[in-house]
């Protein structure tokens, strides 16, 4: 199976991340949420039902919004843009089944409930390994 998203967040509505996994550890994960929720926001004023990619150098990132979570993958601009909504539709529908509506309207905002979703989701990840390789070979 050819994994097709890079890097992953869930955001909630507040714009706090309540998971990530990416390969940039550089990168604040809480500036970030903060960014694409303001960039969402500001998305959703001009257009209805808020902005669902953008592109920043070769890499595409896509968004979808569901139950006050915002889902944030990127990918290679190369990818058709069908199998990787597909792929996110997937990883969003294990988070509620993993996490069910009942479970989230009680949440206390306890972010290290979300830790172990990378491994309900690992097969669409790509991992290091797999970078590392296609970086060099």
């Amino acid at each position: 199976m050819v994994k097709l998203l890079q890097d992953f967040w869930i955001l909630s509505e507040a714009g706090i991340v309540i998971f990530h996994r990416y390969f940039d550890k550089t990168l604040d994960e809480q500036l970030f949420g903060g960014l694409l929720t303001a960039l969402n926001t500001f998305a959703e004023e001009l257009e209805k039902g808020g902005m669902s990619n953008f592109e920043l150098s070769n890499t595409r990132f896509y968004m979808k919004k569901k139950n006050t979570f915002l889902f944030v993958t990127n990918t290679k601009k190369k990818l058709k843009p069908k199998k990787v909504i597909q792929e996110l539709d997937i990883i969003i529908e294990s988070f509620f089944e993993f996490y069910p509506l009942e479970i989230l309207k009680n949440w206390n905002g306890d972010i290290s409930i979300f830790m172990n979703f990378e491994n309900k989701i690992e097969d669409s990840l790509e991992n290091t390994v797999d970078k590392f390789e296609k970086a060099f070979w």
